[in-house]
């Protein structure tokens, strides 16, 4: 306690007195913090450019801190030696973590993943932007996009302290719901039957693994008695992170529309399929969660809403085909993981050898000479993108990304040296 007398001092402010407008300017302006925005926001800043990395949420790490994903997945080819596919701040991630006992290799059937844990992972990225110079703004919802021809030239934002205008050379829309490119009236895609599922992440603690059932097993139990306990999803799993009594349970598929009341209702609606999910596995699993209880909600994990309409449509068949574009910016072989149906979704596995590339012009909006999407925004049929927006190639768009606008400079994404670029991403491109 300290030995000082209170202070019980106040004084009158007026809005009248604060600017309506903040003005702010940077070299390129990101938008959106998770695993591509991020790696776009840092290497940028490492290229020498001052960047702003804007984010809806009061806090920085997207969907893979605050959804809790809970899994670096795409990083690796398949298979038991997979070898690393994209570096960079993956690199980063997996030694500081790995070395703090905050994140493990897991070989999960034919694919390697990093489960980590996302508390850590959160503080990972705060640290790295601020040490890489970018200047985070959080709690910051797009109002308005102004154009000057093919240029995007500001960005309107609303906080709850204030309006601000960020001026930039180059933007980076990271957003997921290619909110910066939706807002300055590009075309843009959805889904064309229904929608895409998103997921509910349910962190639970107090389980005994001894006693956890292999992942086959639980998912052939849900696939039986899922309905009984009003489950939508008949599939899933709970994967424990090693050495503690907490699971990761990935069992719920909820819908993640764009209009703003349905998505505050849908978001309600993931908690109680996750609590669902929960009752079914003390019940069915007594031994292993029969005193489990609910450690935290994530926010609502989404995988595809809306994405840009690019120079390149990447399709399925580029995907299983493996091609290897002139101007790829990113390697990828995860596999065609589309969940459109209610109760699960399609999975295609890829050989050992397969690895598929993504395009810059897979990037590149149509209609903008200095704005790029990254990430599960970028140009791609559906199915394609359920490869690639997994966040592994996520990390290498957001590098690409982050170079191309730097070398465009003043110019155009659409005419920079690709050779060049693809030197300077050449880690995730080789070996």
């Amino acid at each position: 306690m300290l030995d000082r007398p209170f202070d019980p001092e106040t004084r009158i402010v007026s809005r009248r007195d604060a600017p309506p407008v903040i003005e702010q300017e940077c070299d390129i302006c990101v938008v959106g913090s998770g695993a591509s925005g991020i790696s776009a926001a840092i290497e940028a800043a490492r290229a020498g450019n001052r960047v702003i990395l804007v984010d809806g949420l009061p806090t920085l790490g997207g969907q893979a801190v605050n959804s809790i994903i809970g899994m670096f997945c795409g990083l690796y080819a398949p298979g038991l030696n997979g070898r690393q596919l994209t570096h960079g701040i993956a690199d980063e991630i997996i030694a500081e973590l790995t070395a703090q006992g905050d994140a493990h290799i897991i070989q999960g059937g034919v694919m390697k993943v990093v489960m980590y844990n996302e508390v850590a992972l959160g503080r990972w990225v705060e640290n790295a932007v601020i040490k890489a110079g970018v200047r985070p703004l959080t709690g910051a919802i797009i109002r308005k996009v102004n154009l000057d021809g093919r240029r995007v030239r500001s960005i309107d934002v609303a906080t709850r302290h204030g309006d601000v205008r960020i001026t930039a050379n180059g933007f980076i829309d990271a957003s997921g719901d290619a909110a910066l490119t939706w807002q300055a009236g590009f075309d843009c895609r959805v889904h064309g039957n229904g929608q895409i599922y998103g997921s509910q992440m349910l962190i639970v603690e107090g389980i005994n693994d001894a006693h956890k059932p292999d992942w086959d097993t639980m998912a052939k139990r849900i696939a039986e008695r899922g309905e009984h306990y009003g489950m939508m999803r008949r599939d899933g799993f709970a994967a424990t992170f090693p050495g503690t009594d907490i699971a990761m349970v990935n069992m719920t598929h909820i819908e993640t529309p764009l209009d703003p009341f349905e998505a505050a209702e849908k978001q309600i609606d993931g908690k109680e399929q996750a609590d669902r999910t929960l009752v079914f596995l003390r019940h069915e699993f007594p031994d292993a969660f029969g005193k489990a209880k609910v450690r935290v909600y994530g926010l609502p994990g989404v995988r595809q809403t809306r994405w840009i309409v690019g120079t390149h449509h990447l399709t399925t068949q580029e995907v299983r085909d493996a091609v290897q574009f002139d101007d790829a910016i990113a390697r990828c072989s995860w596999p065609l993981e589309q969940h459109h149906n209610r109760e699960g979704y399609v999975w295609e596995v890829f050989p050992e050898d397969h690895v598929h590339t993504i395009p810059l012009g897979s990037l590149t909006v149509a209609g903008a000479d200095n704005l790029l999407a990254v990430g599960r925004c970028i140009d791609a049929d559906s199915a394609a993108l359920s490869s690639v927006r997994v966040m592994g190639p996520c990390m290498a768009m957001g590098a690409a990304a982050a170079h191309a606008l730097t070398l465009a400079g003043s110019g155009s994404v659409h005419q920079i040296d690709i050779g060049q670029l693809r030197r300077k991403i050449a880690a995730n491109l080789e070996g």
